[in-house]
């Protein structure tokens, strides 16, 4: 099985919301857990051979070790910077619980440890039988962007954007790792490998990848403007969403801040700027 199958995990029941990928024998970013039958399902009973994450965030990772103890057998790739949070995830729960509260059960689901044994720790500068791996930071310091070499696609997690309900690129800059210079680094990076088309996490895949990573690039400089000049997160959200709905649509703005508040993007950004200038 060579073909790429777009999983949408209609996370809390909202269609092109979160997609987890299917590529041959494994599966890229497996999502919530509270997702996680939609992955199942859609493997008809199959295990993958290999569970591949582009960064642990909890939209894309935190059905991992749910999904291991299903699968005995399937192995578990994931950046070094990642890999002990993913073995260990007490320090990953309590940090997203200060985040989420009460709703972290209701939003992730069960975050199950994953055996060290089933864990395959990567630097980010392989190439593993047909995927070439990049090291790509920006958005997440333990972020790997993987390219299937045979059909040209790169699973790109959130390096490359979101981009949901045929909406606009827009770079998601949450806490606490906003590198923008990396994130401009990690941009070049891809495109010096010239994939075919970009499979987006969040959501969707794209052939057209030069156009959209400009868009990318654009919105990196415009969120970095507006977090230099307004005063605080309500202000920057009422930027961006006032752009978002002249580039798009009230219902497609809506839409993207139902799953991507734009008050953590200015705090992302924020700390970004600080940390830049000491």
């Amino acid at each position: 099985m060579s073909e790429l199958e777009a999983i949408d995990l209609q996370h809390l029941g909202r269609e092109q919301s979160i997609c987890s990928y299917r590529q041959g024998d494994v599966i890229i970013d497996p999502g919530p857990q509270v997702s996680s039958q939609r992955v199942i399902d859609a493997l008809g009973g199959e295990a993958p051979r290999a569970i591949l994450l582009t960064h642990i965030h909890l939209d894309h990772a935190a059905a991992t070790g749910a999904l291991i103890e299903q699968w005995p057998e399937t192995e578990v790739w994931v950046h070094e910077r990642g890999a002990p949070h993913v073995i260990d995830p007490e320090r990953l729960i309590a940090s997203a619980t200060r985040i989420y509260g009460d709703e972290m059960e209701r939003l992730w689901g069960t975050i199950v440890p994953v055996p060290a044994e089933r864990v395959r720790v990567l630097a980010g500068d392989e190439e593993i039988g047909d995927w070439k791996l990049l090291y790509t930071p920006g958005h997440s310091g333990n972020h790997i962007a993987y390219l299937h070499q045979p059909s040209g696609t790169l699973f790109s997690g959130d390096v490359a954007g979101v981009r949901r309900l045929g909406g606009p690129v827009l770079a998601p800059t949450p806490p606490p790792e906003i590198d923008l210079a990396r994130w401009e680094q990690s941009i070049a990076l891809i495109e010096s490998v010239r994939p075919e088309r970009l499979a987006v996490t969040h959501f969707g895949v794209y052939e057209e990848v030069e156009q959209h990573l400009e868009a990318l690039r654009e919105d990196l400089a415009r969120v970095e403007a507006w977090a230099r000049e307004v005063p605080d997160a309500e202000a920057y959200a009422a930027l961006q969403r006032e752009w978002l709905v002249a580039a798009a649509d009230p219902e497609t703005a809506a839409g993207y801040f139902a799953v991507m508040r734009s008050e953590d993007g200015y705090a992302g950004l924020k700390r970004a700027l600080v940390q830049r200038e000491k």
